[in-house]
């Protein structure tokens, strides 16, 4: 029996819950990277805010110095500061966007006939399965990016908007309308597909690549070498529209949602640009390898051992 009918024979929930599960596994492992992260990339904002008002910008600091500030300064526990809206949106993300990659590949696209998914059909699956799984997770990522700057909120004496998921999400409708729940969704699509582009179209490309032209077997090495590949190629691809995602979702937001810093994911683009360099957009960038290579290896280990044990073909 082939792949593609023995994977025609297991629910889509079966598959949307092994995605979800790793991909929480996968979260919980290297969150604190995303944390630190995160903070790197709001530093510079400071000196640029709006209403007049002079805000002394944060001392810029290394991934290591800014991960050891925040235990020092807020506590250990504060480096999973936001860890439970991540998990539900990788709940619907991650589980999302596999399931739609893997039947856009066998159903939708189409194998060549000797069974290989050409690079191009690989592109579009990835970049498709990408926008779509964040455009539905779009509400978890914005609470998520507010709940991860709320501890430098507090350093800087300023009061702290949200006190919770759920006192997040009530908030964010409060001031926008269900709109302001999909605030920023734009930079966080682009930045969605970017990266499922260097995540999932590399390692597919990669893993089939070395099965096909190598002697290695379809095993924990072949599936560690592809997750590599693609958190690289993912951290390279998406740190720019994760700089730009990042800083419009966290800007402060008028009665309509409409954002006070930034009028669009371009003008945040052109604005960091033109006050901080190109390289701004870089900002976090090994922050961003060093979280995606181990959240990769976690999560397509994680996910190919329990498609195994469960008795799917492998991914």
């Amino acid at each position: 029996m082939s792949a593609v009918q023995e994977n025609s024979r297991w629910p889509r929930v079966s598959k949307f819950t092994l995605s979800a599960c790793a991909a929480t596994v996968a979260e919980l492992v290297t969150f604190p990277l995303d944390l630190t992260k995160t903070r790197l990339q709001i530093q510079g904002e400071g000196g640029s805010r709006q209403h007049g008002a002079s805000v002394q910008p944060p001392k810029y600091r290394g991934m290591l110095r800014t991960a050891m500030g925040i235990v020092r300064e807020e506590g250990p526990l504060k480096l999973w500061q936001g860890v439970t809206p991540a998990i539900y949106r990788h709940i619907v993300y991650s589980g999302g966007r596999m399931l739609a990659y893997e039947q856009l590949r066998e159903s939708v696209l189409g194998r060549s006939e000797d069974g290989v998914f050409p690079v191009w059909k690989a592109v579009i699956g990835s970049m498709i399965s990408g926008a779509l799984g964040q455009f539905i997770a779009s509400p978890t990522d914005l609470v998520k990016v507010q709940m991860q700057m709320e501890g430098r909120r507090r350093l800087e004496g300023k009061p702290p908007r949200v006190h919770g998921v759920y006192h997040a999400f009530t908030k964010i409708v409060a001031e926008g309308g269900i709109r302001g729940l999909w605030a920023g969704w734009v930079p966080n699509v682009q930045r969605a597909a970017l990266v499922n582009l260097g995540d999932l179209m590399t390692y597919d490309t990669v893993k089939h690549f070395l099965l096909r032209n190598t002697s290695i077997p379809d095993n924990s090495i072949c599936h560690g070498l592809a997750s590599i590949c693609s958190g690289l190629v993912a951290a390279i691809m998406g740190t720019p529209a994760d700089v730009v995602k990042t800083r419009v979702m966290n800007q402060p937001r008028d009665s309509n949602g409409r954002g006070l810093v930034y009028k669009s994911s371009t003008d945040c683009l052109v604005q960091s640009v033109r006050k901080e360099g190109f390289f701004s957009l870089y900002k976090g960038f090994l922050p961003t390898w060093f979280r995606m290579a181990p959240w990769s290896l976690t999560f397509w280990l994680t996910f190919e051992q329990m498609r195994r044990a469960m008795g799917i073909s492998s991914f």
